[in-house]
């Protein structure tokens, strides 16, 4: 990584999970990257929530997502959710595979605006992803839930590393 990343904290899964969550996030970077490595046997999609003391599971969240496999395309809009799609699973994949998945925070301890979250995500398996997230909070993000929907896992060996970035 640049040398203006700093890991904050990494996660490798040693046994499937349908959560990951970073807590007690210090708020003296200017944005956090979280890079994800994960293999998934995924049929549906993977969202994110984010709160400041405890996790917001409110209406408060939004996104657009663009996707594509190489066949098709496809674009939506979700407003008044309760979480943050960061990868879309158009095409399950019929096996595990891992994917690449890259989502930044803005601004992330600014305590004036609401936050905006980019994500974009690769599987050889499922395709493209690039989607843009808002979090109608002015509070400053100190904690990050990664979830798995229904039944789905992350499979062992997924990693899941936070960096923050500093100040320029």
């Amino acid at each position: 990584m640049a040398s203006t990343y700093e890991p904050i904290a990494t996660t490798t899964l040693a046994s499937t999970s349908t959560t990951v969550t970073f807590t007690g996030i210090s708020s003296s970077y200017t944005d956090l990257v979280l890079v994800i490595s994960a293999a998934d046997n995924l049929a549906a999609n993977v969202y994110l929530q984010i709160g400041n003391g405890s996790i917001d599971t409110g209406s408060n969240y939004s996104d657009t997502i663009l996707t594509g496999n190489g066949s098709v395309a496809y674009s939506a809009k979700d407003t008044s959710q309760t979480q943050i799609l960061y990868a879309y699973e158009g095409t399950p994949p019929t096996s595990p595979s891992f994917g690449t998945y890259i989502i930044q925070f803005m601004n992330y301890s600014n305590t004036t605006t609401y936050k905006t979250v980019l994500s974009r995500a690769n599987s050889a398996s499922s395709g493209v992803d690039a989607i843009v997230g808002l979090w109608r909070s002015t509070s400053a993000i100190n904690q990050i839930k990664l979830s798995a929907q229904g039944a789905d896992t992350y499979s062992v060996g997924s990693t899941f590393t936070l960096y923050g970035i500093k100040a320029a």
